[in-house]
């Protein structure tokens, strides 16, 4: 089988995905909206554009909020920053989780006890304490909650590249190689990554699902993202009051309802692809 008709088949099986093809479209459509968001958003994200806490209308279609920001502009801004902290800490954690575990599995022995070591005592910290105290100690801020999930995501993506190489390695075509006397490098990366990104895309779906509402939690706990920079999560933070909740709805529905949609998306998307590249479909 060529590599078109491969890409074509594993196109085939994603597009029996209902749900899948609907996520693929509305995150496509999510995207293309926050990459064009200054063109898009009827108001600066920032600026005071009506009255404190108005409801929707008035040239404000998810009305302002409790300064007299407009809503929808602010949630077009906050879906952009939580795009960019789901895709580029999942960047991160999946380089060096495939990294570590191409080393770890191909060459084995003292490295791979070192790099195994150092990843189980990762794991074994509590997770989400691990990102609050990382959050705490290096500040809130847009990078600063990039990197640190990126490097709390890489353990598993580490074991599970890690797994298949020690599969992978036993194999004719990278015995053949080694034999040949074929760079080393060149075996990890051009032999044996390309076998092993099938799991590392399904895994990664789920990394960014998870760096997407670890974003909005931290953001909602004021670890995050600050005002007046927009987030889905400090946008659910400023909705904590009684009064908020029950009497100003827009302020806390809208941004609920994305995070709960690209959470959602991004899983069928995941799902879609492990049924792709499953031969027995």
């Amino acid at each position: 089988m060529t590599e078109n008709s491969y890409l074509r088949t594993i196109w085939k099986r994603f597009k029996r995905h209902r749900l899948a093809m609907v996520s693929l479209v509305f995150l496509s459509l999510v995207i293309i909206i926050a990459l064009l968001a200054p063109l898009i958003a009827p108001y600066h994200p920032d600026r005071i554009s009506g009255d404190f806490g108005a409801p929707p209308g008035n040239g404000h279609l998810l009305g302002t909020d409790d300064v007299g920001r407009d809503v929808l502009s602010r949630l077009i801004y906050a879906t952009r920053i939580s795009l960019l902290v789901g895709v580029l800490s999942t960047v991160i954690s999946t380089v060096i989780g495939v990294v570590l575990g191409l080393v770890s599995g191909f060459f084995g022995k003292f490295i791979d006890a070192i790099i195994m070591r150092f990843t189980d005592m990762v794991m074994s910290f509590p997770y989400l304490l691990l990102v609050l105290v990382a959050a705490a100690i290096f500040g809130p801020s847009l990078l600063n909650i990039i990197i640190i999930l990126g490097f709390v995501n890489w353990p598993g993506v580490a074991r599970l590249v890690r797994g298949n190489v020690l599969s992978l390695r036993e194999r004719a075509f990278v015995q053949g190689a080694l034999v040949a006397g074929m760079p080393k490098p060149y075996i990890l990366f051009s032999e044996i990554l390309p076998n092993t990104m099938a799991p590392v895309l399904i895994h990664s779906s789920s990394v960014m699902a998870f760096s997407i509402l670890d974003e909005a939690a931290l953001s909602f706990l004021g670890m995050g993202v600050q005002t007046p920079t927009a987030s889905l999560g400090n946008m659910l933070g400023a909705a904590t009051s009684q009064a908020v909740l029950t009497d100003l709805p827009w302020l806390w529905i809208p941004p609920g309802i994305v995070i709960v949609l690209l959470v959602m998306s991004v899983n069928f998307i995941g799902d879609a692809i492990r049924d792709a590249f499953d031969p027995t479909n």
